[in-house]
């Protein structure tokens, strides 16, 4: 089984890159995309002509913000839009899909950029997520959490991290959040794989700071423990072009 991740930045620009051709010829199971700024009437007919799987989409109430797509090879046997609770799903950051004892969420989680009122929303989005995911675990589900987590847990996940110690996507309070899900029948799989492997998913337009190697790795696999022996693989396509973030791949059996 394959899954992708990818913050497209709009996929209406995505698409006149080219961009996803590269990933619908992956082939992939589940090609999950965030931030992609629209909704799907707004495509046109050319554009719509190139998505190559059946999909679900899930829009925020703002036009041309947020927004989030999975596209699948096989039809869920459930799909849910959100968590449940207005004011999260208001911004389309997640659609839950899920296959016979398998629940994928596609996230794009909040910035917590722009102010304290907006790092209290992303810490409450993350504390009602990790709420529902305990209650499925007791459910008996295999959860698995992907999508632009907009926080680097770990010092080895940005270049910089002393000097963006009081910015937010690596404040304290957000990576304890990351934190509290593996402390709760989570594995972030790419560093369970690869614990001391530096490499980044999203890196800053300015400066030339992909060029120069300058990136934080905001995107993530969470697995609920139970699935760690499906796990084979996870792929940072860093050298996958058409956003400021690149691909990230899961391979389970």
């Amino acid at each position: 089984m394959k899954i992708i991740t990818w913050n497209v930045n709009g996929i209406r620009a995505a698409l006149g890159k080219n961009a996803l051709d590269w990933a619908f010829n992956q082939n992939p199971d589940a090609l999950c995309l965030q931030e992609v700024k629209a909704r799907a009437e707004q495509l046109n007919e050319e554009q719509g002509a190139t998505l190559k799987l059946p999909f679900v989409w899930n829009s925020a109430q703002r036009p041309g913000y947020s927004g989030v797509t999975t596209f699948f090879n096989v039809e869920p046997d459930e799909i849910v839009l959100g968590m449940g609770e207005p004011k999260f799903d208001a911004e389309g950051r997640v659609i839950q899909t899920a296959w016979a004892g398998l629940r994928l969420f596609n996230i794009y989680f909040p910035n917590g950029q722009r102010g304290h009122e907006r790092l209290s929303y992303k810490l409450e989005f993350y504390a009602h997520l990790l709420e529902l995911c305990d209650s499925l675990h007791k459910k008996g589900e295999g959860i698995i959490i992907t999508g632009d987590f907009n926080t680097c847990h770990q010092p080895i996940d940005l270049k910089n991290p002393k000097a963006n110690e009081k910015t937010s996507g690596f404040l304290p309070e957000e990576r304890e959040w990351v934190q509290k899900f593996l402390d709760n029948g989570f594995v972030d799989v790419y560093r369970h794989l690869y614990p001391q492997k530096v490499q980044y998913t999203w890196w800053t337009y300015r400066l030339n700071a992909r060029q120069r190697g300058i990136g934080w790795r905001l995107d993530y696999f969470l697995v609920s423990e139970s699935l760690l022996p499906r796990l084979k693989d996870v792929i940072i396509h860093e050298n996958v072009m058409g956003s400021d973030h690149c691909p990230v791949e899961l391979v389970l059996d």
